[in-house]
């Protein structure tokens, strides 16, 4: 077994990957090296050919290809040792990492320091548990979006959609601009659930019919998919009795959710938060492994790529700038706890005195609230939805104002004067 060096190696080589290796270069990292299980860079992004990529960090409309290929064409020009068709088999507590290449076997990397960017996975069927059998014709939209963007398939002409999520919305567009015939969007929730602009672009825009509060209730057909049945679902998520209706369909794509792909985090005895199913982290995105750092979907899904290419620009630069003698400093550490109205917030431990930046998001939609930092000061927003993820920055001067080691942030309603 070859083993290699590395100061700082980034397992992943999406759009976090890339942006926390050059991120740990450009700081002074000697040896940085990235892991990545595909045959090329840039991970879900190749697929991704619809536009909308690079508003905020480049300030123009790309396609994910085109946003990618910008921090590959810097990557080429780094001296960053990339390794493609590398599977990670192992991390241990001690930043051994042990992969396995088709041209070099089995490989065993000593990092200094460790960026986790695995990126994350799409919900299944079999976590739905939806009855019927298992015909042909029932994928995830991610897949579908594979097989449409890349190896140049059509999987259906008549689709239902479960989930209003992203990637559901645009695959709504998608086989629309293929010729299908998108018959709904189903969405247990009574709201869509993503981003506003590609509710208007992808189902408005096309007349795509989006049923909420309601769910897929059975799947008909053996060999093929046939038709599914959906129906109305209670504030518990339960079906309604008498509310089904079957619609025609020989595809049913599922858009129901992402999962951080963190098995390799497990193993290493890393701590997960419940809620975001990514690491606990501090604010240097360093997770309770000394060392050991974490970015993009892997930490928390995400909803713009901008602010994946931020956030793991920040887990670059300090895994360049980690050692092992910072393990054993002893400092104040803040809690950071997520209120009323709040679903989490991230990182979960910050220090007082550095500037750390808060990402959160909310339970649920709402008009005119107040989200309270803590006491420390308050952000008054017009509307807040749990797709659209809001950013706080915090400085040692606001954080020199707790009196404890903990904050909480919460949303707050305006109260209407009765009379």
């Amino acid at each position: 077994m070859k083993t290699l060096s590395a100061d700082v190696l980034v397992i992943g080589g999406g759009p976090a990957g890339l942006s926390a290796a050059l991120a740990a270069k450009q700081k002074g990292a000697k040896r940085v090296a990235i892991l990545e299980r595909n045959e090329e860079l840039g991970g879900i992004l190749q697929q991704c050919i619809h536009h909308g990529f690079g508003i905020h960090r480049f300030r123009e409309e790309l396609t994910g290809p085109e946003y990618a290929q910008r921090f590959i064409d810097e990557l080429a020009s780094s001296g960053i040792d990339v390794y493609l068709e590398t599977m990670v088999l192992e991390l241990t507590d001690k930043r051994v990492v042990y992969a396995i290449n088709k041209d070099h076997g089995m490989l065993c990397f000593e990092a200094g320091a460790v960026v986790l960017a695995m990126g994350c996975r799409e919900r299944t069927r079999g976590a739905l548990r939806i009855p019927g059998h298992r015909p042909a014709g029932v994928m995830t939209a991610g897949a579908a979006q594979r097989f449409v963007n890349i190896e140049g398939y059509v999987p259906g002409q008549r689709v239902v959609i479960l989930g209003s999520g992203d990637i559901g919305l645009i695959m709504a567009r998608r086989f629309t601009l293929e010729g299908a015939a998108v018959e709904a969007v189903v969405e247990v929730l009574p709201y869509a659930a993503g981003l506003t602009r590609n509710v208007v672009q992808c189902l408005h825009d096309f007349d795509i019919p989006l049923h909420l509060s309601a769910t897929v209730v059975e799947i008909h057909g053996r060999d093929r998919v046939e038709a599914v049945t959906i129906a109305d679902v209670d504030a518990a998520w339960k079906p309604v009795p008498r509310t089904e209706r079957t619609i025609p369909c020989d595809t049913l794509l599922l858009s129901v959710g992402l999962i951080p792909e963190n098995e390799l985090s497990v193993q290493a005895g890393i701590e997960l938060d419940p809620i975001t199913n990514g690491p606990l982290i501090d604010h240097t995105l360093m997770t309770s492994l000394p060392g050991v750092f974490a970015c993009g979907n892997v930490l928390h899904v995400h909803d713009l790529v901008d602010f994946v290419s931020e956030e793991a620009e920040t887990a670059g630069t300090n895994a360049a700038a980690w050692t092992d003698a910072q393990a054993t400093q002893s400092r104040r550490i803040i809690t950071v706890k997520a209120g009323e109205s709040v679903r989490y917030v991230l990182p979960q431990y910050v220090s007082p005195e550095k500037t750390a930046k808060l990402y959160m998001r909310v339970t649920q939609p709402e008009t005119n609230v107040t989200i309270n930092i803590g006491g420390l000061f308050s952000l008054k927003q017009k509307s807040v939805r749990p797709s659209e993820m809001i950013q706080v920055k915090l400085t040692p001067k606001v954080l020199s104002r707790l009196d404890s080691d903990s904050l909480t942030v919460a949303v707050e309603r305006e109260v209407e004067n009765v009379g």
